[in-house]
């Protein structure tokens, strides 16, 4: 039975490195998706008075959500940016904190933290989507019942004034079988679990490994890249 469910979590892998294949369009070099970034940084307003200060008149805002995050008792902002004249193009979350004069002050930039919003074919792949600050965390919150399942990431603001990837959680459900993954990379811990639909009783397995330590930063992390790598690493421990 063991046996049966190790294939299971390994064609959860498989699975899930397909459905990026296909789906996700070509990434630029790293180089690139650094000159990206400055560049966007570089258009956006450093400060402004208002959230529409911070927002070119090429892009909308296609979330918005409010909360403390550097836990200093001014309420920060995290925008979700989307260009008006292509909504198939990638993505911009920018995160705003609060100045004392309420004023706001740009402090991340991220191209890759969210995943494309359509794949190939025109489909969503996530349904819905939501972000929000809780207790000095920002919240990715993705949700899809088909084959991207759903993926949750949290990032926490650090006394070094970085924002760091500290939980990522997905589950997929796929023919034979549901999977689930809990990773903390600052911590290297990762959890999985696979249920065997195949059996009348659905038998389950939850297997607990450790990895090396990372620290994501918010600007240039993908989370869909760190899946795939913790399940390449998890295989490779078999």
């Amino acid at each position: 039975m063991k046996k049966n469910i190790s294939i299971l979590l390994l064609a959860s892998l498989i699975a899930y490195s397909c459905n990026k294949t296909q789906t996700d369009p070509p990434k630029a070099s790293t180089a690139l998706k650094k000159r990206d970034t400055a560049q966007a940084q570089k258009e956006q307003s450093a400060a402004g008075k208002q959230v529409s200060d911070f927002v070119s008149k090429e892009y909308e805002i296609q979330y918005e959500t409010e909360g403390d995050l550097n836990q200093d008792g001014f309420p920060d902002k995290a925008l979700v940016l989307r260009k008006k004249d292509d909504t198939l193009a990638q993505r911009t979350m920018i995160v705003l904190l609060k100045n004392p004069d309420k004023t706001y002050r740009l402090y991340k930039t991220s191209k890759t933290v969210l995943p494309a919003e359509y794949n190939d074919s025109g489909y969503k792949m996530h349904d819905p989507e939501d972000i929000s600050i809780e207790k000095g965390e920002l919240h990715i919150s993705l949700y899809d019942i088909g084959p991207y399942g759903n993926q949750f990431s949290k990032f926490k603001y650090m006394n070094d004034n970085n924002l760091v990837l500290t939980y990522i959680e997905t589950y997929n459900m796929g023919a034979g079988s549901h999977s689930a993954l809990y990773y903390e990379p600052v911590k290297g811990k990762v959890t999985l679990e696979t249920v065997n639909t195949m059996e009348e009783e659905m038998p389950s397995e939850t297997k607990k490994v450790i990895l090396k330590k990372e620290r994501f930063l918010f600007e240039n992390v993908s989370p869909d890249d760190v899946v795939t790598n913790v399940y390449h690493s998890v295989e490779q421990q078999e």
